[in-house]
């Protein structure tokens, strides 16, 4: 393999009202809780799916499958801890992580630092190589009438000295 692989992964939730959520493994107080099998965070969701992504490893869906209960209500930092482990298992360390939230709310700006920081304490990598972006889609679309959250995800793993 190349001595450098790029992925993307997206993943959506739908919302519903609810007591807060969690994105980048960061708590987020607010009206809503995001639907999933799992403890509902998006975004390390899709970061998961871009790694796996990058190494041609399959996706979230067919390392954690919602069919099986023991993924029930897991918490996604585990799960994202996993799929690093499968990519230094196949030589490679993390370049560089960029993630785009679209959430029309809650305003996700005061979180991103946190974000950030929370990725890369468990991934063990600098804060510095991971980028987190919040954006809304002016009231377009799913996103827009507040049914959901969508994030995008693109990673750059480089072989391992």
């Amino acid at each position: 393999m190349s001595a450098i692989r790029i992925g993307h992964g997206y993943d959506v939730h739908r919302i519903e009202s609810g007591e807060g959520i969690s994105l980048c493994g960061v708590r987020i107080p607010c009206q809503w809780r995001l639907i999933a099998h799992s403890d509902g965070d998006v975004a390390l969701h899709a970061l998961c799916d871009a790694m796996l992504g990058a190494l041609a490893l399959g996706d979230i869906g067919k390392h954690f499958p919602d069919s099986d209960p023991q993924y029930a209500g897991a918490d996604s930092k585990v799960l994202l801890q996993h799929c690093y482990k499968l990519v230094l298992g196949q030589g490679y360390c993390l370049g560089n992580a960029d993630l785009t939230i679209a959430a029309q709310q809650p305003k996700l700006a005061p979180y991103i630092l946190a974000m950030r920081e929370s990725i890369a304490n468990t991934l063990g990598v600098l804060a510095s190589n991971i980028s987190v972006k919040a954006t809304t889609t002016e009231k377009l679309g799913f996103v827009g009438r507040s049914e959901g959250v969508a994030v995008d995800a693109v990673v750059l793993l480089e072989r391992a000295e």
